[in-house]
């Protein structure tokens, strides 16, 4: 049975930073890229970061590179993001979630972390 399981959402203040983590199993996970994928309330999904099975290349979408650091250990079967310098609009769900093919349809999804910004 396949899992993706996110923790280390909640409430951090404006500056603040928190590390979300995501613990796979039931799949070959050195056969993925890992993604981290965002949902603000009343939004579309948001693609946030990619790593490749190896973990020597990633990738960021602009609103978070510089501040966000996606990582993994293939020997845990764990991904996790680093998430700095915290601003209320980074505010939303994050789901992780696993593709074989980057930038293809994600084959594994999380139930999402609450990570929530405010003062």
């Amino acid at each position: 049975q396949v899992q993706l399981v996110e923790s280390g959402g909640g409430l951090v203040q404006p500056g603040g930073s928190l590390r979300l983590s995501c613990a796979a199993s039931g799949f070959i996970f050195t056969n993925y890229f890992m993604s981290w994928v965002r949902q603000a309330p009343g939004k579309t999904l948001e693609w946030v970061s990619d790593i490749d099975s190896t973990g020597d290349t990633t990738y960021y979408a602009d609103s978070v590179k510089g501040r966000f650091t996606i990582s993994r250990d293939n020997a845990k079967n764990t991904v996790s993001l680093q998430m700095n310098s915290l601003k209320p609009e980074d505010t939303a769900v994050y789901y992780c979630a696993a593709q074989r093919i980057l930038k293809s349809r994600y084959d594994y999804w999380g139930q999402g972390t609450q990570v929530t910004v405010s003062s």
